[in-house]
């Protein structure tokens, strides 16, 4: 039996556990048995704009309609296997449901990875099908898997929006303001800018609760709590929303109308104000929502797919070593616990210096 933590699209906060039989496996499918995955904001960007990006067609719920399950990210084991060049055992690192387990069609297999085919994955961007071998994947250490559960689909995220800025010079802008600094997304973000834009200077907005931990990652120039806001400094800027708070962007915009060079959004930590942050009549640039899968591709077809890996292995790691010690990890057991868990990052109420695994 096979356990899923279904979720009402229209009402994030009501779940379901539904448990089902996964019936036999199809000639050239392998099962994937979950073994761990983690539980972050970027899961409930996922839930929250589910609709409007696709992530709800990754897994759909057997019942269908209002339903569905929200992706992870985490390590898998295959426990079936009907394909010649993948073996039982063997683990993957990829997109999983919240649940225990699921089948994937592996179409393009490499030493390094494989793609899941299945009919209903392929109108969404295909960096969510790829799953990641472990015994050949240069992200992987067994030591940090936690760490990489956690931080890593939202330290690409910060990766890409670096990269990005980078390959346009920046606009110009001489410092970069991070809503919601003490997300990992933001933490990501900052450390690649660190390493690799270290004139542009960082500057951290958060809640006045999360000061002190922002600052003490070391990752900013400068941190200030969201009230604080309209002191920012008044230099050639780049504003990057993590938050999803229309008017926290607002006030960025009237504050820096002429020194904002580009306004970029991602993602909607800030469950309840999520619906304001891209219209409107604010001074400066339009608000530019940044969708990661895209320019993960267009970097891939600029660079290669094994150069722009170890791209991202190498900042991964400069990362690993900034952010030694800011999280720590919390493990918990079972489906029940995962739901639990969602439940608690949906309603804001997980701790930004802790990171939850969840494990079967």
């Amino acid at each position: 039996m096979r356990h899923t933590v279904q979720t009402n699209r229209n009402t994030l906060t009501e779940t379901a556990i539904a448990e089902a039989e996964p019936g036999g496996l199809a000639d050239g499918a392998v099962r994937l048995s979950v073994e761990s995955f983690a539980v972050t904001a970027n899961n409930i960007t996922y839930a929250v704009a589910g609709d409007r990006f696709g992530y709800w067609n990754f897994f759909p719920a057997p019942e269908g309609g209002d339903w569905g399950v929200v992706p992870m990210w985490g390590h898998a084991r295959v426990s079936a296997s009907n394909h010649p060049d993948i073996a039982e055992g063997e683990r993957v690192y990829g997109y999983l449901p919240m649940g225990e387990g699921l089948d994937v069609v592996p179409g393009t297999v490499s030493a390094h990875g494989l793609t899941d085919m299945a009919e209903h994955r392929q109108p969404m961007s295909p960096i969510y099908n790829q799953y990641s071998r472990i015994s050949a994947d240069p992200e992987h250490d067994p030591a940090r898997e936690a760490e990489r559960m956690i931080f890593g689909p939202l330290f690409k995220t910060g990766f890409l929006i670096e990269r990005f800025f980078r390959s346009e010079n920046w606009f110009g802008a001489e410092a970069m303001v991070l809503t919601s600094a003490s997300s990992k997304t933001a933490l990501g973000l900052a450390s690649v800018a660190k390493d690799r834009s270290p004139d542009v200077k960082r500057i951290g907005l958060t809640s006045p609760g999360n000061v002190d931990f922002v600052r003490d990652t070391g990752l900013y120039d400068s941190v200030m709590s969201y009230d604080e806001a309209t002191g920012l400094p008044q230099v050639p800027s780049v504003s990057v929303d993590f938050a999803g708070n229309a008017g926290l962007l607002r006030q960025i915009h009237e504050r820096l109308p002429d020194a904002l060079k580009y306004s970029c959004l991602v993602g909607a930590t800030h469950i309840e104000a999520r619906g304001g942050g891209e219209a409107g009549d604010m001074p400066g640039p339009q608000p530019t929502l940044f969708f990661a899968p895209d320019h993960a591709v267009k970097a891939i077809k600029e660079v290669g797919p094994a150069a722009f890996g170890q791209e991202i292995a190498t900042s991964w790691r400069q990362f690993l070593d900034d952010a030694e010690g800011t999280v720590e990890v919390e493990k918990r057991q079972g489906i029940a616990a995962a739901r639990d868990t969602y439940l608690e990052m949906l309603g804001g109420k997980v701790d930004p210096a802790k990171g939850v695994v969840i494990e079967f």
